[in-house]
């Protein structure tokens, strides 16, 4: 298995395990828009924190070798795969924390773009080399964080970003050692795990349909999630918890 899946204390852990660099076949792509599609159903899980193993790589891209083996008439089907797993970690129903451990390449930019919150490790750097071997890259949605000219200028050229350099841009919101990337990470996700189920469930919905909105009709739509949140029996308690100072007891309805 190249997709390693725990869940516990509220957090669910989907990490990348494809030694030495972590650069992912399609079926790879398959499983890991298959785990992000069954958090929908994971009731135990109020986010997920997204990584890889080692320190080599967060993903580096895909697996060349597959890609040499590849003929034309199966690109189409190639790529819906790879467009089904980008949209499974964009549109999961939780917050996802993506813990870069390495240099993200490809494919594992655009995977990393995809998340909500990004804390990188110091040495990480940021690529879209697709132009070194005959592909375009995933560029709709980088071009969610990065300006146009510094994009196209990694499209063009394939030169990398620095983490340094990607956090100027709002891309990445933290950097870390890598020595302490994990805790970080963890931390962050404790926090937003202690967040009511629902609300969280619902902001992050929310969150993805207005993004492209027009302001005021984006607000609208953002109005009537709050509207339906105040029907629910956790945002009764999240307001008795503030007035009673203490900590909120979810039901999760």
């Amino acid at each position: 298995m190249t997709i390693n899946i725990t869940r516990a204390e509220g957090i669910a852990r989907i990490e990348i395990d494809v030694p030495p660099v972590n650069a992912i076949t399609l079926q790879d792509y398959a499983d890991i828009r298959d785990a992000f599609r069954a958090a929908q159903d994971w009731q135990d899980a109020n986010v997920i924190l997204f990584t890889a193993t080692g320190r080599k790589a967060f993903c580096a891209g895909l697996d060349l070798n597959e890609f040499l083996a590849a003929t034309i008439d199966q690109d189409p089907g190639r790529a819906r795969i790879v467009r089904d797993c980008f949209a499974a970690v964009r549109h999961a129903p939780v917050p996802v924390i993506c813990a870069i451990n390495g240099p993200a390449l490809g494919a594992g930019a655009v995977l990393a773009s995809c998340a909500d919150i990004r804390i990188a490790a110091d040495h990480v750097r940021f690529s879209t080399p697709e132009i070194n071997v005959g592909r375009c890259g995933g560029a709709s949605h980088m071009m969610r964080h990065l300006p146009q000219g510094v994009l196209r200028q990694m499209y063009f050229t394939a030169r990398p970003l620095s983490v340094q350099e990607a956090a100027t841009y709002g891309f990445v919101q933290k950097i870390v050692p890598y020595e302490e990337l994990d805790a970080e990470a963890m931390a962050l996700a404790r926090e937003i795990a202690a967040k009511a189920p629902i609300g969280l469930r619902m902001a992050k919905e929310a969150l993805n349909k207005v993004e492209f909105m027009q302001t005021e009709d984006g607000y609208q739509l953002e109005q009537s999630y709050s509207t339906a949140l105040m029907a629910t029996e956790d945002a009764r308690e999240a307001t008795r918890a503030v007035v009673e100072k203490r900590a909120p007891v979810w039901k999760g309805r």
